[in-house]
């Protein structure tokens, strides 16, 4: 039965089932890549356009964390400033355009999908945008004003700080595009689910290589080397890999296969 083959072995029957699809050359796949990815870099010039126009904003939404410690940004070289207003514009515009370069990723994958996995197109956009914008949103509103307060106020408050344009915004975005990149475990895990590569039980079987790997990838993206900061950043992804589970079993070709057989 295909619950026992080891993962080797399901992405290859995965593959071989697939192949069964109408295929396209390898020029055509070139020609599709260029093409989606010319669509992707203009609806992200489009909402880098939009969101410079907004940077005044923008940048008051970087700098409140700093705001509420009272403490200022200061800049050593004339074009920190500018430099900070482009990488938070851009930053904002991809979120922004996030949903229309989604659509052009699902639009090159779908050919190599069957008609009844093509459904899941809106749900895999508005959860890939929601889960991406609530790890942001975690680590702007929990991670990273804890970070700077132990970081700025505690461990140097003997200290006089002087926090760099170019300094505070590597460290603010790492935060923010970390746990909201980190926060896409279950859409990984749903694509290899749907593509019969892993299952449910194959997942839990894992369970403790999982914690593991949740926990030096949280090492890795974590600013504080505390065990409280790192466990901080690896509870949400552990519900994340649980949420990621329960995704993997409804979708997991051999269950719809056994549901489909019962309803005959």
């Amino acid at each position: 039965m295909d619950d026992d083959l080891d993962p080797l072995d399901r992405a290859r029957k995965a593959v071989s089932d697939r192949a069964e699809l109408p295929g396209m050359s390898l020029m055509e796949h070139l020609e599709e890549l260029r093409k989606r990815l010319l669509h992707a870099v203009a609806y992200l010039l489009v909402g880098f356009a939009i969101a410079y126009f907004f940077h005044e904003r923008l940048y008051g939404i970087v700098q409140a964390p700093l705001d509420q410690l009272h403490i200022p940004l200061n800049f050593t070289h004339p074009t920190d400033g500018l430099n900070l207003y482009l990488k938070t514009s851009l930053v904002g515009g991809a979120i922004m355009a996030s949903p229309f370069i989604l659509y052009q990723i699902w639009l090159f994958i779908s050919p190599g999908m069957y008609a009844n996995e093509k459904k899941y197109v809106f749900p895999f956009m508005g959860a890939t945008v929601g889960l991406f914008l609530a790890g942001a949103w975690f680590g702007y509103r929990w991670v990273l004003p804890g970070a700077l307060k132990v970081l700025v106020l505690d461990f140097g408050r003997k200290f006089h700080p002087i926090l760099t344009i170019d300094d505070y915004t590597g460290f603010f975005l790492s935060i923010i595009l970390g746990l909201g990149i980190c926060f896409e475990l279950p859409i990984l895990i749903f694509f290899l689910a749907l593509f019969g590569i892993v299952d449910a039980k194959f997942l839990m079987r894992h369970f403790r290589y999982a914690i593991l790997a949740i926990f030096i990838v949280a090492a890795i993206i974590c600013p504080m080397q505390d065990p409280f900061s790192m466990c901080l950043f690896a509870s949400p992804m552990l519900l994340l890999y649980f949420l990621g589970v329960a995704l993997a079993y409804f979708v997991h070709p051999n269950r719809r296969k056994r549901k489909e057989a019962a309803a005959v």
